[in-house]
């Protein structure tokens, strides 16, 4: 990127501050001289995941909270910006993938989890994000959808389709509620990346590759830093005209 696309004094806070893609896309943002605030539930995985950043040099911090409780998500906004003075720049990441079972066959509960976190979580972190960045001159937001969803479904899976479809159309309509609030609001919708989330249960890497070699046509999985980059190009200033958008990032598989 170029000077004018680098992130120098802005504040980045990334939700599932733990997980594989949401660490590489908040490395990209430190390197590219933004404070990142991870969030999460755990204080022990998000410490690690933090000391890995700041290893790098990069200017890091973490705020625990349960994106699922309006309450937390209002109390953890309001301690990134005592802490560091402001909010420029969100990626609503944290998720889950639920048990997969076909719909008669899915349970209540795991429907609920998934769809409170999934879609109620980034529903809220929204709300709050925006709330702060519509008073303090605008902002960006990039939400997690999946390339399963609007996008795709596999078999076993409604709970998180359902949800990430759902945030696809949510992310969409709040970038046009925003947009003359001075926030642009956009999506990322990864295909399978090099995540623990990638693997069948009982999977090892060589029968994923294969699996993945047969129906992706790009032939593999993605790298996480690959979807951090396109999280980070949707942060930029080089991306001020895309509004709205769900940007596919999953090698063809659903082209």
């Amino acid at each position: 990127m170029t000077m004018s696309e680098r992130f120098d004094g802005k504040v980045v806070l990334i939700t599932g501050g733990a997980g594989v893609i949401a660490g590489a896309t908040a490395q990209a943002f430190a390197g590219l001289g933004a404070t990142v605030v991870l969030v999460g539930r755990n204080a022990d995985k998000l410490a690690e995941a933090a000391a890995r950043i700041d290893a790098h040099g990069g200017k890091v911090d973490w705020v625990t909270a349960d994106v699922t409780d309006s309450d937390q998500v209002a109390a953890m906004i309001a301690e990134v910006v005592r802490r560091h003075g402001g909010l420029h720049v969100a990626f609503n990441s944290a998720g889950i993938f639920g048990t997969s079972a076909p719909v008669a066959d899915l349970d209540e509960e795991t429907w609920r989890a998934v769809l409170d976190v999934n879609l109620t979580g980034v529903f809220l972190t929204m709300k709050h994000e925006i709330a702060h960045m519509r008073r303090n001159g605008g902002g960006v937001i990039v939400n997690m959808a999946s390339n399963i969803g609007a996008h795709g479904r596999r078999p076993g899976l409604a709970a998180y389709a359902a949800s990430k479809a759902a945030v696809s159309v949510l992310t969409q309509t709040a970038a046009r509620d925003h947009i003359a609030d001075g926030i642009r609001i956009n999506a990322v919708s990864p295909g399978a990346s090099d995540t623990p989330m990638s693997y069948r249960p009982g999977e090892g890497q060589a029968d994923r590759d294969a699996r993945i070699r047969a129906a992706v046509p790009a032939g593999r999985v993605s790298d996480p830093a690959e979807v951090a980059a396109t999280v980070v190009w949707l942060a930029s200033e080089a991306a001020s005209f895309v509004v709205g958008h769900d940007l596919v990032v999953d090698g063809g598989a659903t082209a």
